[in-house]
């Protein structure tokens, strides 16, 4: 058997992967008309390139396709059959919303235009409740490659970009070391031939944009063409940096083989990804930052997630991290999650997943059933810390009914009596939060997020 070393060869590989489409196969078959279920993929459409309109950046295909069988009174509202100024007008609107707010939101939460009210995005997938299952299998999760996106230059061409509903969010650079060239290069690629002006690279246009070969992979939220910042998506191998060997295929296979299936990524936007905006203190200005986990605070706030699920309150865990690794946004995305889990039984429960048992605390998220915890308690000596989980959680929920600031003692049955989710509270005023804990709410229970 002849081994294809080539960008092409793992382009290939790739798409085979999500979309279950042969190889040979890959130039026939149209995202339209054939279902990955068909050929066995991880649940992908293969996009076609000619459905990209690159004034708007969307796949208009995808979200003509969505929005028929979701809402199918829109296609006649919007003429999506036909391009003229009543389509343009929807597709400008869906794209400044974009620009304004970004994707991530704009999937979340929909946009409006005119007296309609869109929805873009069925998420919040719920085992066991047949109208959410139906809604989520709405969604057309679809990847294309040799993605032409520039209007000016017409041949510039990403190696493969994923989309939601026809909306992008994740584009992708490939290179195979094989041939001499590393991931590195794809980081260059992106750094000097991707201009940032172009639509599709424009802040929080995509939630993220990968550089992959085969055997490593990094990640970068917001192009600026030579000050693009790349961060590692590696799982780590041997106490350091890297991937460990992988006896089934490449080292990178885990980014779409686990992180990019649709389940997962959709649990990544809706619970991680986002854009959060900050204040300066001293200037007044506000700046907006777009964030998406990298692999191991993703992997340690899943493993948490997972484990709590299955074994309940009671138990200890110890999470070592290295300095720059992330751990502000690894304690908010815990804590916010922490606040809707429900127990699964391991026994009875979902069953186990590729990925660090995904569909149990996915299960566990989305069901119903008392809460675990009453409330959960972070406890740190960095006012910075404080402010950080405020802002990512703002993405999610709303701040002031969600998170209370325990500066006293007395404070922490204020918050519990007024239905204050999350308490954070400093390492100096603990021991009297505990003491106040053990005498007048045993009953209760907590999770202790200690920094």
């Amino acid at each position: 058997m002849i081994t294809d070393t080539s960008e092409k060869g793992l382009e290939s590989l790739i798409v085979e992967h999500m979309t279950g489409v042969p190889q040979g196969r890959l130039a026939t078959i149209t995202a339209a008309a054939d279902a990955p279920a068909a050929y066995g993929g991880a649940g992908w459409l293969l996009g076609n390139p000619a459905d990209y309109n690159r004034e708007y950046a969307v796949d208009l295909v995808q979200l003509r396709e969505f929005l028929a069988a979701t809402q199918p009174e829109l296609v006649d509202a919007f003429d999506l059959d036909s391009d003229g100024p009543t389509r343009r007008k929807f597709l400008a609107r869906l794209q400044g919303e974009v620009t304004r707010r970004g994707v991530i939101d704009v999937l979340r939460a929909g946009v409006r235009h005119g007296p309609h009210s869109v929805d873009l995005f069925y998420g919040a997938l719920t085992p066991g409740n047949a109208k959410a299952e139906q809604r989520f299998a709405a969604n057309r999760f679809s990847v294309t490659r040799q993605l032409r996106y520039s209007r000016a230059e017409t041949q510039l061409a990403l190696d493969l970009a994923i989309f939601i509903n026809g909306l992008p969010v994740a584009t992708f650079e490939l290179k195979n070391a094989l041939t001499k060239q590393t991931v590195d290069d794809a980081v260059e690629q992106y750094r000097r031939d991707r201009d940032p002006r172009e639509l599709i690279f424009q802040f929080g246009r995509c939630a993220v944009h990968f550089a992959v070969d085969d055997q490593e992979i990094r990640m970068c939220t917001e192009l600026k063409g030579k000050a693009s910042w790349f961060l590692p998506f590696n799982q780590g191998w041997n106490d350091g940096a890297g991937n460990p060997p992988n006896p089934h295929g490449l080292k990178t296979d885990y980014l779409w083989r686990r992180v990019l299936t649709p389940a997962s990524l959709t649990n990544i936007l809706e619970n991680f990804a986002q854009i959060v905006e900050t204040k300066d203190e001293k200037t007044g200005r506000k700046k907006r930052r777009a964030i998406f986990p990298r692999y191991h605070q993703l992997d340690v706030v899943r493993r948490l997630l997972a484990d709590v699920a299955a074994q309940g309150a009671g138990q200890r865990y110890l999470i070592q991290h290295s300095a720059g690794s992330g751990k502000s946004n690894s304690i908010a995305w815990l804590a916010h999650q922490l606040i809707g889990l429900t127990h699964v039984d391991p026994e009875t429960g979902a069953p186990e997943t590729e990925f660090l048992q995904e569909t149990r605390f996915l299960t566990a998220s989305n069901s119903a059933g008392r809460p675990l915890f009453d409330s959960i308690i972070v406890v740190t000596d960095r006012r910075l810390l404080d402010q950080q989980i405020n802002a990512t959680i703002k993405g999610f929920a709303q701040v002031g009914a969600t998170v209370g600031h325990a500066d006293r003692s007395g404070d922490l049955r204020t918050f519990i009596e007024g239905g204050k989710k999350i308490i954070i509270t400093t390492v100096q005023k603990f021991p009297f939060i505990l003491d106040e804990i053990g005498d007048e709410h045993r009953g209760r229970r907590f999770a202790i997020l200690i920094d």
